[in-house]
């Protein structure tokens, strides 16, 4: 009988090993103002270019906030889900969170949102790695890889950007 605190043969893994290994991914756009102005839009506005209808715990007619250090969303009736924890916030250059939409603080990911200016305007880049923190990394990582361009279109054009 193997002890309870026995170490795992070397070639056994954990269900949710890999995450470590897998690439960020990187997404930028640029909006057409000031760096101070797109993250506000970012920020103070999410309710208003986030598509909800696509991507959210709650769906269509529930809204997202930036609220003290939490990034929540809050359904019509009032139910609300907390997508991430706010743990580094430098306005108007950037913020960073622990990212998990529909899950817990212990299955999270990490983003940064960063505003820069550059011709043109500002340009902000969405980096999301930290892959391991999720209960499926690979998998997780994919999704994200689908969803983030259709965000930060919907973000763009709220902005007056162009989107391709």
């Amino acid at each position: 009988m193997e002890s309870l605190f026995s170490h795992p043969t070397p070639d056994s893994t954990p269900a949710n090993a890999g995450g470590e290994d897998l690439e960020p991914l990187v997404f930028t756009t640029v909006v057409p103002t000031t760096i101070q102005h797109a993250f506000m839009g970012f920020t103070d506005h999410p309710h208003l270019w986030w598509p909800m209808a696509e991507h959210s715990v709650y769906g269509a007619g529930s809204h997202v906030e930036f609220e003290e250090n939490l990034i929540l969303e809050t359904a019509e009736d009032g139910r609300t889900s907390v997508w991430g924890t706010i743990d580094d916030w430098q306005p108007p250059m950037s913020f960073h969170t622990s990212w998990y939409p529909a899950s817990t603080p212990l299955w999270s990911t990490e983003l940064l949102v960063a505003f820069r200016a550059v011709d043109g305007g500002t340009e902000v880049r969405l980096v999301h790695d930290g892959w391991e923190g999720a209960e499926d990394p690979k998998a997780t990582r994919e999704s994200y890889a689908e969803g983030w361009p259709g965000v930060l279109a919907s973000y763009s054009r709220f902005m007056g950007g162009a989107v391709a």
